[in-house]
């Protein structure tokens, strides 16, 4: 287990799923969260290869702060068909202060331990992860 300077830890499994994702493409999405009684960062949510950018969104809770890793197909202006790993914050607005900065404050130092990611996104509301912002991110 890795510690981080905010006194974070990842769990093992984090790093293993988001090989899988990256490598093995098994996955399309990973949603984690802080367990903040053991102070450690662990998978919530498995997204299957099959499963769409809706139903990602859909596994996000409302109103408390997750990490999230999604593996975004899509089509280039060139026809050319291409994939890029974009890493979520999601820090709603309607989550309590205190989970937003212990999110805020491990979230470079989860971030680095995800080597691969190449798109970087930070989220209030829905909205600012739609489907359009990531298409304009991915291309």
């Amino acid at each position: 287990m890795a510690n981080s300077s905010s006194g974070m830890a990842v769990h093992d499994e984090c790093k293993l799923k988001f090989l899988e994702l990256k490598a093995k493409r098994n996955h399309r999405f990973i949603v984690f969260k802080i367990e903040e009684k053991i102070q450690q960062v662990v998978v919530e949510t498995v997204g299957s290869p099959d499963e769409t950018y809706d139903d990602f969104t859909a596994s996000m809770p409302a109103d408390e702060c997750r990490y999230a890793v999604f593996d975004f197909d899509f089509t280039t202006n060139e026809n050319v068909q291409k994939s890029k790993i974009f890493f979520i914050a999601w820090s709603p607005d309607t989550s309590r202060v205190r989970s937003k900065m212990l999110y805020a404050s491990s979230k470079d130092r989860f971030r680095r331990e995800l080597d691969g990611v190449q798109v970087e996104l930070q989220a209030t509301d829905p909205s600012e992860m739609s489907l359009d912002i990531i298409k304009g991110r991915a291309l």
